[in-house]
């Protein structure tokens, strides 16, 4: 048994490139960076960031092309990828990526919402394809009562 998971929260580098495959899917790519902090042993604040490739296929491609610019932050999850190809000079090159099968728009009400991929194989065969509906925006769902009256005495000072 084996697990190949990403999950990942950050803000899009720049906006993202959506391209339609000869078949009419749609193709996005965009750059997602993550940080992390730390202060180090003379109690300096450092910080170090990560740049993930990401690469969305067909509506949520779309989605992600049409609402994404960069900055905005993003949940995705999705798998790990890598691929071979040749540069111009013919050398072989290696890049890996992550193909996104669900994303969350964060940050605020006009750009939260939540969109999930079933299949996110791109070399699915056309007939799997054209039986398969786009997928719909998923909300999260309601806290339970009990959850929600937790809060009411909550007076953690929350930054924002």
């Amino acid at each position: 048994m084996s697990v190949n998971k990403v999950i990942l929260i950050g803000r899009l580098g720049k906006d993202p490139e959506t391209r339609y495959m000869p078949n009419g899917e749609a193709v996005t790519n965009a750059t997602l960076a993550t940080s992390e902090n730390w202060k180090d042993k003379s109690g300096v604040k450092q910080e170090k960031t990560e740049w993930h490739n990401l690469t969305f296929y067909r509506r949520l491609a779309e989605v992600a092309g049409e609402y994404l610019k960069k900055g905005s932050m993003i949940y995705v999850e999705g798998k790990l990828q890598t691929r071979k190809w040749q540069d111009k000079e013919g050398k072989d090159r290696y890049t890996t990526e992550i193909l996104v099968n669900e994303m969350t728009m964060l940050g605020g009400k006009s750009t939260g919402g939540s969109f999930e991929v079933m299949d996110d194989q791109p070399s699915q065969s056309s007939q799997s394809a054209r039986s398969q509906a786009p997928s719909a925006p998923r909300s999260a769902p309601a806290p339970a009562a009990s959850q929600a009256r937790n809060f009411d005495n909550f007076d953690d000072d929350i930054p924002f």
